[in-house]
């Protein structure tokens, strides 16, 4: 089983991390994948490079395989970050796009309704970043944290993104490519210590976390993702669950359904979360101040209906 690291030479976010890591020892030539992308091998490790838009290279870990005959475990990219405020950030999300239906636009690449299944490292590394971005004196110019599930590519292994954010003089620092190349380094134990956040069903931490609202930098289930021990599985912001408001219907009927594609996300993300934390204790983290009393009313009736557990913040504890 090797793990999989997606760089694009198009973009500095990307490419700078990727060869930061590949100028630590133990680095060889890797298989050959397709003419116009170059690997590289280190232990379990394969990083990928090619030249077209991160999100545009769907199934390459199916293809990895079919080439290699490599079954890969996990696959992690490296990308650029833009938000609006331009703040500097080091972000790690999950992918996908579940709320959009068959025949939405896919502005960001994915494939509708789909969540890939979420990386358990997720959660570790953003603690461990976090310690790696202070040690480096990039905190607090630097903001740490986790992002909404969103974008393709698609992938069906266990998934996340590394990003560094937000405009092209950011991207372009070597100091947040350094600070994500040895957070690969040493998460993945490539330099000969523990690997960070490989999932073990047997432990007795095995709380997962699936947030539900808020906004896209998760402000409430960041909180508790700090903590040690907590694990991190999907997180829908708000657009993610597109409700229709009862009151704008003209339907007039208590019991009449909500539309929008909320549960179909819902589900999707939480299936995924099943695939990639198996043994786990799922439980959905609501950020309820995000919520009206209807939308939150006719979510947790649905997570009870799908018999999953709502957790509160001690509860993760």
């Amino acid at each position: 089983m090797v793990i999989l690291i997606v760089a694009t030479t198009i973009d500095p976010a990307s490419i700078n991390p990727a060869n930061a890591l590949l100028a630590m020892p133990g680095w060889k030539p890797g298989p050959f994948f397709q003419d116009d992308m170059k690997s590289f091998v280190n232990q379990k490790v394969r990083v990928l490079q090619h030249n077209k838009s991160i999100i545009a290279e769907d199934d390459l870990d199916k293809r990895w395989q079919e080439a290699t005959g490599e079954v890969v475990g996990e696959v992690i990219f490296l990308s650029k970050h833009t938000a609006v405020s331009n703040r500097p950030a080091l972000t790690v999300h999950p992918i996908g796009v579940p709320h959009l239906r068959e025949g939405e636009p896919l502005p960001q690449g994915g494939r509708p309704g789909w969540a890939a299944p979420p990386n358990p490292r997720i959660g570790p590394w953003l603690r461990l970043l976090k310690k790696i971005a202070l040690s480096h004196n990039l905190v607090p110019e630097f903001e740490i944290t986790l992002e909404g599930t969103h974008h393709g590519p698609v992938t069906s292994k266990p998934t996340m993104f590394l990003e560094i954010g937000s405009t092209e003089e950011y991207w372009k620092r070597q100091d947040a490519a350094q600070v994500i190349a040895l957070l690969i380094w040493d998460g993945l134990g490539l330099g000969g210590g523990d690997a960070v956040g490989n999932w073990n069903r047997e432990s007795d931490k095995n709380k997962v976390l699936l947030g539900i609202g808020g906004g896209h930098y998760a402000p409430r289930h960041m909180d508790i993702v700090l903590k040690d021990d907590v694990w991190v599985a999907h997180l829908l912001s708000g657009y993610s669950l597109p409700m229709e408001d009862p009151s704008q219907s003209k339907v007039d009927s208590e019991s009449k359904e909500i539309g929008g594609t909320w549960k179909e996300a819902i589900k999707a993300a939480y299936e995924a979360t099943r695939s990639a934390f198996p043994g786990g204790e799922i439980l959905a983290h609501l950020d309820h101040k995000s919520f009206k009393g209807w939308q939150k009313n006719a979510i947790t009736g649905f997570l009870s209906e799908q018999n999953i557990k709502v957790g509160k913040p001690n509860d993760f504890i």
